[in-house]
């Protein structure tokens, strides 16, 4: 499938930013928002390889699998990119970022359970 090389790239860079989140929420004063937003990345850019696995292997349904997948990579970079904004720059993306963010990865992962149980044709 196409669409699985950009998720599997996306998570790299999700991972990568999720460390680099959490370096500086190691070192700086006052970086709940940081650490948060960290977790929210490394998370979910695992979630995104194992719905990529799960795909390939067929145990979800490749449309829905994919966009519980984007859905993650949306999801998480809302919630974190709002969090990391509102950490650096005292504003955020835009109103109720974060929580948009945090709605989608819920929604995700209610599309990886209809994905794993909805029967491939």
């Amino acid at each position: 499938m196409a669409a699985l090389r950009p998720l599997i790239a996306l998570a790299g860079l999700m991972g990568a930013t999720g460390v680099v989140l959490a370096a500086a929420s190691a070192h700086g004063a006052d970086a709940g928002r940081l650490a948060s937003a960290s977790a929210m990345l490394l998370f979910h850019a695992t979630a995104i390889l194992a719905a990529v696995a799960l795909i390939e292997r067929g145990l979800l349904h490749g449309g829905i699998g994919l966009v519980a997948a984007f859905g993650f990579v949306i999801g998480a970079a809302l919630f974190a990119g709002d969090l990391t904004v509102r950490q650096y720059a005292g504003h955020s993306l835009f109103p109720y970022a974060a929580p948009t963010g945090g709605t989608v990865m819920i929604a995700s992962w209610l599309a990886v359970t209809l994905a794993a149980v909805v029967r491939r044709k």
